[in-house]
């Protein structure tokens, strides 16, 4: 099972200096790729841009997003921008979409919050289409050497992971503990579809090392996710705090099938990078 970092483009206070530090750090811990949340209304870096910037200072490491809104854009654009994304980092992005769950995203972008998960759907059947045409004069390029970009939806409701095996090329489990559940029916319903193959299956959870770490992740999660009182003690805890933190759920995610398992940080420092390189080994 492979390893990669979210980039801490969503922690407070998170500059150039940092985000890019973590990515070139990243890159040569040997990492397999650097990915970016999304919200709208909040104060963290937009993660297509994000990405590109990331993947100017970077030559091998992959890019993602996990995940996108991607019901809160418009898909010739964003089929565009997720193309010149991975024409320019030479074939390495991997666009992973959502819904969310703040109706102030849809109401900043001027989308409806009902009906999000049928938008979500429409947009990735824009996306395939015009990945699909693109070249000649007139369509929506730019074409990569390596094909379009990977695609993998997240979500855990029926309905959300039916989505990931019928529409996506895999999925992304926002919660590490979900993973091998959601799994199963991904993996049930890609067969029902007729699905070639088998999909991707990766992860996602937070990580905060060092001694200061269970008073970052104290701090960042329940700010950044809105909750207070015990959900905020509750979600505080989901975050690997120590290296047998993370040994054991590298060690259950390989059992359960997982590709990949990406950690974001719940502070901006990029030794953090170093820290959990090391839990690693």
């Amino acid at each position: 099972m492979r390893v990669g970092v979210g980039l801490p483009a969503a922690v407070p206070g998170a500059g150039p200096e940092q985000i890019l530090g973590w990515a070139r750090r990243a890159e040569a811990a040997g990492f397999s790729s650097l990915a970016a949340l999304d919200r709208v209304v909040y104060a963290n870096h937009e993660p297509l841009l994000t990405l590109a910037a990331a993947a100017a200072v970077t030559e091998r490491i992959a890019l993602a997003t996990h995940v996108l809104l991607g019901a809160t854009r418009e898909p010739a654009l964003l089929a565009k921008q997720a193309a010149t994304l991975h024409a320019l980092s030479g074939g390495r992005f991997t666009l992973g979409l959502g819904v969310g769950v703040r109706p102030a995203d849809y109401t900043a972008t001027g989308t409806a919050f009902a009906g999000r998960g049928r938008r979500l759907e429409d947009v990735v059947d824009a996306l395939r289409r015009t990945w699909a045409s693109a070249g000649p004069a007139g369509t929506i390029g730019p074409v990569s050497p390596d094909g379009r970009p990977g695609l993998v939806l997240g979500g855990r409701s029926p309905r959300a992971l039916d989505r990931a095996a019928r529409l996506g090329d895999g999925w992304v489990a926002g919660s590490t503990g979900f993973f091998a559940e959601g799994a199963a029916v991904v993996r049930e319903a890609w067969r029902r579809h007729g699905r070639d193959g088998e999909p991707r299956l990766l992860a996602v959870g937070y990580v905060a090392l060092g001694a200061d770490g269970p008073a970052q992740a104290q701090r960042y999660l329940p700010e950044y996710y809105g909750v207070t009182a015990e959900a905020a003690t509750s979600l505080a805890s989901t975050a690997l705090t120590t290296t047998r933190a993370v040994r054991e759920t590298v060690c259950r995610l390989v059992g359960e099938g997982c590709e990949e398992l990406v950690l974001y940080p719940c502070g901006a420092d990029p030794d953090q990078v170093g820290l959990l390189a090391d839990a690693l080994r």
